[in-house]
């Protein structure tokens, strides 16, 4: 879902803004969408640590953006070259996750357990 909204945010802002303008954007939304898609995560599974999501999240992110976008679609890697189109989104990708699941874990969140979480009587 975070990747989707990603390639929406490019594809859309491409056609009605410049590219630099439609790359600031992305770099912009591409962390507010994988804190989204990783609070629902970390609130209904959190199966693996903040940093092993994060990992995972940004790993797809990587390699759907090589084989999908760059040799699929452009036929160049040339997009791996751009900090703001790939590297700086990537960064804030990982960050967002990992930051958004140090404070939504269960263990860390006694306030707001998570739905799956049941309470023990005392």
């Amino acid at each position: 879902m975070g990747w989707a909204l990603c390639a929406a945010t490019i594809g859309i802002g491409r056609a009605v803004w410049s590219l630099d303008v439609a790359l600031v954007v992305h770099a912009i939304g591409a962390p507010v969408y994988f804190f989204a898609v990783s609070r629902h995560y970390f609130r209904r599974y959190a199966y693996t640590t903040p940093v092993q999501t994060a990992a995972a999240f940004t790993a797809f992110v990587m390699t759907v953006d090589f084989f999908v976008v760059g040799l699929a679609i452009n036929g160049s890697l040339e997009m791996f070259t751009s900090l703001l189109g790939t590297w700086v989104p990537f960064a804030l990708i990982f960050a967002s996750t990992s930051l958004t699941g140090r404070h939504t874990t269960p263990d860390s969140a006694a306030t707001e357990p998570a739905p799956h979480a049941t309470r023990v009587a005392a």
